[in-house]
């Protein structure tokens, strides 16, 4: 009988082939959308390089999305751009669609090119079944990006949660608001609004 060649004993972990992600960057995401990859009913967000498929809105969600920007554009007028369910470019590999963006005014309503992270004053997220969700990914990804003011209306709790001061993927500042109570944003501090503007009561 001839020898029969053995392999060496290896662990498992010694035969598992190390495993890389490929990334994608803002500007091939744009190439892919304009090459027909994606269907055009598809709603996506590009998160840390990687394509995410937005969750469809249940009736509560979309609910307080067209409250708040309703209540935005009229409370601030020309004094800012809101955005709703719109792209804000953080980084060359993250692009994503808050629920609701409050940026710097512009008067072509950024025509002349898309809203980047230094056009912010807050970027919001409506939360239910997306709240762990927006907490681990989306705000640490809005810190990073230096967005200097992220809130997060849990609809779980019914509470607004509110992050300031970015400090590396973290917020240094957090608060947690009732509907009874009000808040005035860091940009427009002569601006107050009461919460229960926002919040819609069962008997609405």
């Amino acid at each position: 009988m001839k020898n029969q060649l053995k392999e060496p004993m290896q662990t498992e972990a010694a035969i598992e082939a190390p495993i890389t992600r490929r990334k994608i960057t803002v500007e091939e995401y744009y190439v892919m959308y304009n090459a027909g990859v994606f269907k055009p009913d598809e709603r996506l967000e590009l998160i840390n390089g990687e394509i995410v498929k937005m969750p469809a809105m249940n009736a509560p969600h979309i609910a307080y999305v067209a409250r708040l920007s309703r209540l935005f554009i009229e409370t601030f007028g020309k004094r800012a751009t809101v955005f709703t369910q719109l792209p804000v470019i953080l980084s060359d590999d993250s692009e994503p669609e808050p629920d609701i963006a409050l940026l710097k005014w512009k008067a072509d309503d950024y025509l002349s090119g898309k809203a980047t992270a230094s056009d912010v004053h807050v970027l919001i997220e409506v939360a239910d079944a997306s709240l762990l969700y927006d907490r681990r990914i989306k705000l640490p990804l809005y810190a990073s990006a230096g967005i200097p003011e992220a809130w997060v209306l849990n609809l779980q709790d019914n509470q607004l949660e509110v992050y300031r001061q970015p400090r590396g993927n973290n917020y240094a500042e957090q608060r947690l608001l009732k509907p009874s109570e009000k808040i005035s944003l860091q940009a427009f501090p002569d601006v107050e609004i009461s919460l229960t503007e926002i919040f819609i009561s069962p008997n609405a």
